[in-house]
């Protein structure tokens, strides 16, 4: 599947971040709760998207979870071309080039 890899790429960059941010192991347990229950919840896994209130769809079309529901409801259920999902592996791709850059940043000022 076209986004498998840029989802899990985008989740280990997550996990970077978190792991740049906390002092402890507890400390970085409860930030990934802190970013994985809302995303189960935002996404459109437990819900419906659109019968989700317009702020809360916002935030959702933020995190990875919600382009990768898409991709695999697409390819698996209904049968899309690979081409027709580009668009929600771009979005992927964005938002883990955005926590990388912050988990760099991060932890080049923690060395300092």
């Amino acid at each position: 599947m076209p986004g498998a890899l840029p989802f899990l790429a985008a989740m280990l960059a997550v996990g970077l971040v978190v792991s740049s941010l906390a002092r402890s192991q507890f400390q970085a347990t409860q930030m990934s709760f802190f970013f994985f229950l809302p995303s189960m919840l935002l996404s459109g896994f437990m819900f419906p998207f659109e019968a989700m209130p317009e702020p809360a769809q916002w935030i959702g079309e933020v995190l990875p979870l919600t382009h990768f529901l898409r991709i695999a409801r697409g390819v698996l259920l209904k049968g899309a071309p690979i081409e027709s999902v580009w668009s929600e592996v771009a979005a992927i791709v964005a938002f883990m080039l955005v926590a990388l850059v912050l988990a760099v940043a991060n932890f080049r000022k923690s060395l300092e």
